[in-house]
């Protein structure tokens, strides 16, 4: 028996990747690394797509594959009993028990990245000098829960070598504006008591003005906290930037009286000029203080309309857009590559009439083409048996994800997928689906998709492989001095068979990616 082994190398810049060969059959190999819609088609909805359409899943080398993992009102975690536990010690051992299982079920879903919410409401998830601890964790905001989540899911989740993004909400501050709440609100760090006048009232949610200066700063500075203070593999917003449940709720015509400076006509183009300065000016200090580190966001799925007056936007009917709803020029960050990702949530069927699966994606793998800036697609895993949407029930689901990870696969310029969200991982009522994905649609593992832009170097190559037999199979062993060094990738062929390391065909052979231990001896049991 032969093997093959790739190497990868994420602290400087994880991203690069450069073959060696060695003896003893090991071959290395250095790597850096909504909304319900109505009207639906009756059927063959994806006849436009058929040429993405392949009757088997293909294999695929690179691919991203995550899920989300909500902390907001303990969606995904913590989860209620474990915050109502009255004992400390119990509590945040099941915290780490709840969040390891997450890990372990990633693992077994073939998915190599976690996008861990840290910060969902101008709070923190980690010992912050900025934002309160969030409320999240004890019931309490502000209380210390006796332990760095953020620093335990990174750990555990790079033994497991799953990258690790920290998912931030930039302008939320609550989730509601009750009377508790506002006096919840009122404690040391909490922005709402420091610095009142950037605090707005907006869907019955309290959330911050980014017309303000000193407003975006301040989401800046809680971004680099973590950036600076931890070995995450990336930074990631989701969709909510500015929102309004009607037109003018916000009350932010003061910050465009004081802020515009003459330079905007309407209010509209004031706001996206807003978040624009915001995300640029993240993406420059991200790239300057580690620039191994990715920068992404997570929109909602569709820019725009054609309808409504964009002659580049998608051939889509709804009322929800990130150029008019959000105030967010989501293609003017992909088109200046301010980011490094962008996984618009394209929560829809293939036979949503008024905003189809194939018509978005198709639109953003367009918009992407030939940019600095990979796209993953955000998919509906909720949806499955919630949701209105026939296509997303029963066994007319399987058929749905099906086909969208075989359009995903097979359709140049989409890189990935990332599932909302984590606890549908393990919900009886999508178990179908997740059950399809992880034994017949992805039955082989795949590496992380490679950002040349990011200046990945290789590592140095290892030293002394072996491969020799063992009773209980095959050890594979070798010398690692190089501490850039993050993790590897085993092949295993047969004798007879070609070592094919390069091609997507290659991943039926990926049989593991262990993380770099901190020895220099590293060794791998078959």
């Amino acid at each position: 028996m032969g093997a093959i082994m790739t190497k990868a190398n994420t602290k400087i810049m994880k991203n690069l990747s450069k073959i060696r060969l060695c003896s003893f059959f090991l071959i290395l190999i250095f790597l850096h690394l909504s909304f319900p819609l109505k009207g639906f088609c009756i059927s063959n909805s994806w006849d436009a797509y058929t040429n993405y359409l392949p009757v088997k899943m293909p294999s695929i080398k690179r691919q991203l594959r995550a899920i989300w993992i909500s902390t907001v009102l303990g969606l995904d975690w913590p989860s209620p009993k474990t915050t109502g536990l009255a004992n400390d010690q119990e509590r945040i051992q099941l915290c780490k028990q709840e969040l390891i299982s997450y890990l372990d079920k990633a693992l077994e879903m073939k998915l190599n990245a976690i996008f861990f919410q840290v910060s969902p409401s101008g709070d923190a998830f980690y010992p912050s000098k900025v934002v309160p601890w969030s409320r999240y964790l004890t019931g309490n905001f502000g209380q210390d829960p006796g332990f760095d989540p953020l620093a335990f899911i990174i750990s555990e989740g790079h033994k497991r070598n799953l990258e690790i993004h920290a998912w931030f909400n930039p302008y939320r501050i609550s989730m509601d504006t009750k009377e508790e709440t506002k006096n919840s609100l009122n404690i040391e760090k909490s922005v709402y008591k420091e610095h009142p006048s950037w605090v707005k009232t907006s869907g019955n949610r309290f959330v911050l003005d980014p017309g303000i200066p000193e407003a975006r700063s301040w989401v800046i500075q809680r971004v680099m906290e973590v950036v600076n203070s931890y070995d995450v593999d990336g930074v990631h917003f989701d969709d909510y930037f500015y929102t309004e449940d009607f037109q003018g709720e916000l009350k932010d015509e003061d910050s465009f009286k004081q802020y515009n400076l003459g330079q905007f006509t309407n209010i509209g183009d004031f706001r996206r000029n807003n978040t624009y300065l915001l995300i640029k000016a993240l993406s420059a200090k991200v790239r300057l203080a580690k620039p191994w580190v990715k920068f992404g966001i997570s929109p909602s799925g569709i820019w725009g309309n054609l309808k409504d007056g964009h002659p580049d936007g998608s051939n889509t009917n709804t009322s929800y857009t990130n150029y008019e709803k959000n105030f967010a020029d989501t293609k003017k960050w992909v088109n200046e590559e301010l980011i490094d990702y962008i996984a618009p949530q394209i929560y829809f069927s293939f036979a949503n009439t008024r905003a189809p699966y194939g018509e978005l994606a198709s639109w953003w793998a367009k918009l992407c083409m030939d940019k600095n800036v990979h796209l993953y697609i955000g998919q509906a895993l909720y949806k499955v048996n919630e949701d209105t949407d026939p296509f997303f029930k029963s066994a007319a689901a399987v058929s749905e994800f099906t086909l969208q990870l075989k359009f995903n696969a097979s359709k140049p310029g989409i890189l990935g997928s990332v599932f909302f969200r984590a606890k549908n991982l393990t919900d009886p009522n999508k178990e179908a689906v997740n059950s399809a994905i992880q034994n017949k649609i992805w039955t082989s593992k795949a590496l992380v998709p490679v950002m040349p832009w990011k200046q990945g170097k290789a590592p140095t190559p290892p030293l002394n492989g072996k491969l020799e037999e063992i009773s209980s199979g095959f050890k594979l062993s070798w010398m690692d001095l190089d501490e850039n060094t993050s993790y590897y990738a085993i092949y295993r062929f047969s004798q007879a068979d070609t070592r094919d390391i390069s091609s997507n065909q290659s991943a039926q052979n990926l049989i593991a990616t262990p993380r770099k231990t901190q020895s220099g001896k590293q060794e791998f049991i078959l």
